[in-house]
């Protein structure tokens, strides 16, 4: 953020085109009674979503319903997108100013929002972490639409980012047995650390598991036909992933119909019907940054990369076969 005459200025990432990116300048209002400005500390890239931004395949038919809250320009290009950022308010009403905050913004140095966007972070709460929000959001969402209890065997199928949150908080459900599967050998760490087990996708294990629940979140077709035969009679199997214009075979002979499952959808747009009459987005996201409070969670951070370098790594951190998980976005110089 930098002051030019009375301007203030700060960068923003663009997605110009399929796999290019660059940064933009924009100048900031002042704040308005009921705003304030955020000077950002961190935001973090969601892997998928911001994939399908990135080489420009978000369906014509979901260019309105996958807008963020503070995006601007149109889908497919050029288009300024994101939605895990985490600043420190440094000007609006007294009480925030100097205080850590979320916010549902794009990758940017600093901008200005109506503090009903802004959700201050629980105390304690590192900002790197609490970039998580939105995903641990997906997650617990999930959940619920699972109806997932305790002493549930529960199998979770693609350990990217959203299918470990899901894991991490089913094994903390009462006597839960909670498996993950996974093509990398390298996630059994991290399920071990988070209280689940794990298997190999394609081991010969995965034969009579007899799940309760199953969450498929490996955005493959692979993936959910093993979602489909880890689950046990009359099972609920949800669906995580995204697949934008994609066009997914899904294995519905074979015993799908005599084993009565159920293949349901989950999607953060819309707070689980369940729970729906008594919670509002404010308070599940609330919820998502309490429960970003436990520092296992930190493993999960694979790198960090400093903004002005984010339209360069790019095509690298967003590549189909990307190793790692959660690429923290550094605004600050450490």
């Amino acid at each position: 953020m930098t002051l030019s005459g009375r301007e203030l200025r700060a960068q923003a990432l663009w997605y110009e085109a399929p796999l290019v990116a660059d940064l933009r300048t924009e100048v900031l209002p002042e704040p308005e009674a009921g705003q304030a400005r955020v000077r950002m500390l961190w935001s973090a890239l969601s892997r998928g979503t911001e994939r399908l931004v990135f080489t420009g395949h978000v369906p014509t038919s979901e260019h309105e319903r996958m807008r963020a809250p503070f995006q601007a320009g149109d889908f497919p290009f050029p288009v300024k997108y994101g939605y895990c950022a985490v600043g420190e308010v440094e000007a609006g009403p007294a009480e925030l100013v100097g205080r850590a905050v979320f916010c549902l913004h794009p990758h940017q140095s600093a901008f200005v929002a109506n503090v009903e966007a802004l959700r201050l972070l629980p105390p304690g709460l590192p900002p790197r972490r609490a970039t998580l929000a939105a995903n641990m959001e997906t997650a617990l969402n999930a959940l619920w639409d699972s109806g997932a209890g305790p002493g549930d065997r529960i199998v979770v199928v693609g350990a990217g980012l959203v299918g470990l949150l899901v894991a991490f908080l089913a094994a903390g459900l009462p006597g839960s047995d909670v498996t993950i599967v996974d093509l990398n050998p390298a996630r059994a760490d991290i399920a071990a650390r988070f209280g689940a087990g794990f298997i190999e996708a394609g081991a010969s294990a995965l034969e009579g598991i007899e799940a309760d629940v199953v969450f498929h979140a490996s955005a493959s077709a692979a993936g959910l036909a093993t979602a489909l035969a880890c689950a046990g009679l009359e099972a609920r199997i949800v669906e995580l992933s995204w697949y934008g214009e994609g066009e997914v075979p899904a294995p519905l002979g074979r015993a799908f119909h005599s084993r009565r499952l159920t293949l349901a959808s989950s999607q953060v747009g819309q707070v689980a019907p369940t729970r729906r009459p008594r919670w509002s987005y404010a308070r599940r996201l609330g919820k998502a940054l309490e429960l970003l409070g436990d520092a296992r969670l930190d493993v999960l951070f694979t790198e960090e990369v400093a903004f002005t370098n984010l339209p360069a790594a790019l095509p690298r951190i967003l590549a189909h076969d990307a190793p790692g998980l959660v690429t923290a976005v550094r605004y600050t110089t450490p």
